[in-house]
């Protein structure tokens, strides 16, 4: 028989005799909507001293009344005592906000406060709470309007599952609504009905994902799409898309997309089947297949910005266009279409060595590309003429999306390098183009 014996260290906790350090004094919150929790931030808290502490209190400021909850140590609540903290070592402190039902907009501010015989220290808690208008997809309820509708931005739009507007029916959406989509949402454009968009300078309709956070900016697959289906028509200006698996999907429909802004999705920021699309200063980028993908219909881009510097997943061509006369329906049957692709003024760069892929191979097609600066590979499949500035860098201001800015240099070719078009006078910020020569893409 062995017996082993182990004396377990003494341990005495003291409050702390010096201030405690915290991995940030501010937590900024994503904003929230009501009757909806944020997602959990932590907070780090260190005692830098040598001597095990017993913090006496650390407790919400606003107690129970606080729209915040907090865990300290694996336990949740709004106050904690005698929390204790080892010698050179940390806690976390986890924080989340469940706002109230029918709250107005309104800034939601809190703190945790740490009381010791060192002093009382605390952390600000903030958010931006908005109300918010619910849309949900279930068993009972298939979501569908069934009548003309008309948004505002007084609430926020919260989409779970998919919303559908009914057949022959019209949604309007006023300028700076925000339309939030859950996981595996989306909206559905109905056979001839229609979506207006009606933004404004400064103030962008907003189609994404329900996090606010801005590292869900840069992240695809937070939400599905908008389709539209046969007959279907959307009129967009000033439309900001992105965030999401396909952001504009259409199927023998129409549309006239104006002053927008398209990036990061997992395929396509557009894909368009047999339709017709206009598209003046509109701005894509960060797609993972091609910023358009285009099969059959008619295309006419003109002072448009594509461009795309995918870095996602190397196995996904990140293309700027790609162009087809032949595709596969929903039914797995292969259809053709006439392809005209018209694009003017525009500017179409990225990683890819050709921005392009252009496959008429099958069918009927033709294109017109005049007055663009674009990436253009050796082994491309289509011409382009002299009035195109082939394989130049426009000089981006800034082409990661964190804080894209598709703005180009003052040395870049794409200034000067297009013939001013009276039906395109001002650029996407609202700013007159110049004459007789004025600046490629969708920004003077």
């Amino acid at each position: 028989m062995f017996t082993v014996s182990c004396n377990r260290d003494d341990i005495s906790f003291d409050s702390p005799s010096r201030l405690l350090r915290f991995s940030r004094d501010t937590v900024f919150c994503d904003t929230v909507y009501n009757q909806v929790r944020s997602e959990t931030y932590a907070v780090k808290v260190y005692n830098d001293e040598n001597n095990d502490v017993m913090i006496p209190k650390i407790a919400l400021a606003g107690g129970g009344s606080s729209l915040y909850r907090i865990n300290v140590d694996g336990k949740s609540g709004t106050e904690f005592t005698n929390v204790p903290l080892r010698k050179k070592d940390s806690l976390y402190v986890f924080v989340e906000i469940a706002p109230v039902a029918n709250a107005p907009e309104a800034i939601a501010e809190d703190q945790v406060v740490f009381s010791s015989n060192a002093g009382t220290q605390h952390v600000t808690l903030f958010s931006v709470v908005q109300d918010a208008e619910f849309f949900i997809e279930s068993e009972t309820n298939p979501n569908i309007l069934n009548d003309d509708t008309n948004w505002t931005n007084e609430k926020a739009k919260i989409i779970f599952g998919d919303l559908t507007v009914a057949e022959g029916k019209e949604l309007n959406i006023q300028q700076g609504t925000k339309v939030y989509f859950f996981k595996n949402s989306g909206m559905k454009i109905s056979k001839n009905a229609k979506l207006n968009v009606n933004g404004d300078l400064g103030s962008d309709v907003i189609f994404r994902g329900d996090r606010n956070d801005t590292k869900y900016d840069t992240i695809p697959k937070n939400w599905n799409g908008i389709s539209f289906a046969e007959g279907s028509h959307l009129e967009m200006n000033y439309g900001k898309v992105f965030g999401g698996t396909t952001g504009l999907e259409f199927n023998k429909s129409m549309a006239n997309i104006n002053n927008s802004i398209i990036h990061t999705f997992q395929e396509y920021g557009i894909l368009a089947f047999n339709s017709t699309i206009t598209a003046q200063n509109m701005v894509m980028n960060n797609c993972g297949e091609a910023d358009m993908g285009i099969f059959g219909g008619t295309i006419s881009l003109t002072h448009c910005t594509l461009a795309n510097f995918w870095e996602l997943n190397s196995s996904l061509p990140g293309s700027g266009i790609y162009a087809s006369n032949e595709w596969t329906n929903e039914n797995g049957e292969t259809e053709q279409g006439i392809l005209n692709l018209k694009i003017y003024n525009s500017i179409i760069y990225g990683h890819s060595d050709d921005m392009i892929n252009f496959d008429k191979s099958v069918g009927q097609s033709s294109y017109e590309i005049k007055n663009c600066l674009l990436k253009y590979g050796s082994g491309s499949s289509y011409n382009l003429d002299n009035t195109n500035i082939k394989n130049e860098d426009p000089k981006f201001l800034n082409f990661y999306t964190q804080k894209m800015n598709l703005r180009v240099a003052d040395d870049s070719k794409a200034k000067g390098g297009a013939p001013y078009m009276s039906s395109v006078p001002k650029d996407i910020t609202g700013s007159d183009r110049s004459q007789p020569k004025t600046t490629i893409g969708a920004y003077q």
